[in-house]
């Protein structure tokens, strides 16, 4: 599933492809998604201007004048700028064509989304999708204290404290495995029995993560493209995830991998003591 860096990188491609350029008349050939792509998109945007692109945890937001079209790729979907645009295959469920080109949303899966928020309903940060998130990683409220706050009273595992997205947004697998292993902390230690000291090792690797992972186009795994098609290349220096059996990088102690929470987890026995 593309994680928080994912989302950003084609973020920053949309922003530089489509930002300022006014809609053609959209194509929706598949609207059977995690939720029904609605039936009046087309005339909601034909002609319209897109005036923003922002990300909201692993939400993509294109805003117009009159509202703002949210844009989840769930587990396989791509949000690609295609010029010109070949064919549309099977997987290919939503054009939206611009004079210099076309966005496609491509999701073989179906597990992702594109919702309309109209304006009059208020900001889009009420959405029920967003409204429950917690604080961007990458936005200056994030930090050790605010994490240290968070994990008080919580008995479940860090990592799982993590993927929750109720602290934090878009630390996915991938990094929230990175993350710990930066910060030196085991996945499976109970979230309140972080100290504030190990809560500031920990914040500060993730955002330390998650910028690294964006200056290297993401990470793909399987079906992960930004909106070039270009492929990312975080996980060819990633420290644990993945290399369970694997000497670990710092230390040469065979990484190890467990299941928690019914995802893989990753970590080095000497290294997150």
């Amino acid at each position: 599933m593309p994680e928080l860096p994912e989302v950003e990188v084609v973020r920053r491609g949309l922003q530089q492809s489509v930002l300022g350029r006014t809609v053609g008349r959209p194509v929706v050939r598949e609207s059977r998604l995690r939720w029904p792509v609605p039936r009046e998109l087309p005339q909601l945007l034909e002609g319209r201007t897109v005036r923003s692109v922002e990300r909201r945890g692993k939400y993509l937001l294109l805003g117009f004048d009159h509202g703002v079209l949210i844009v989840h790729l769930g587990m396989s979907g791509s949000l690609r700028f295609l010029s010109p645009p070949p064919p549309a295959s099977r997987h290919d469920h939503v054009d939206l064509p611009f004079g210099h080109g076309t966005l496609r949303f491509r999701d073989p899966r179906r597990f992702g989304a594109m919702l309309w928020h109209e304006a009059g309903l208020g900001p889009v940060q009420a959405h029920r999708l967003l409204e429950g998130l917690g604080v961007e990683p990458l936005g200056e409220a994030f930090d050790g204290a605010l994490l240290h706050r968070a994990t008080r009273g919580r008995r479940v595992a860090i990592k799982q404290a993590l993927l929750s997205g109720r602290i934090v947004v878009g630390v996915g697998n991938i990094y929230a495995s990175e993350s710990l292993f930066r910060a030196g902390i085991r996945p499976g230690t109970p979230a309140h029995r972080l100290g504030r000291e190990r809560c500031e090792r920990l914040a500060a690797a993730i955002r330390s993560t998650l910028v690294d992972a964006i200056r290297r186009g993401g990470s793909s795994l399987r079906d992960f493209v930004a909106s070039d098609g270009a492929s990312g290349h975080f996980q060819l220096d990633c420290f644990v995830y993945g290399r369970a059996g694997q000497p670990c990088r710092v230390c040469a102690t065979p990484v190890r991998g467990v299941r928690q929470g019914q995802r893989s987890t990753f970590y080095c026995p000497r290294c997150q003591r």
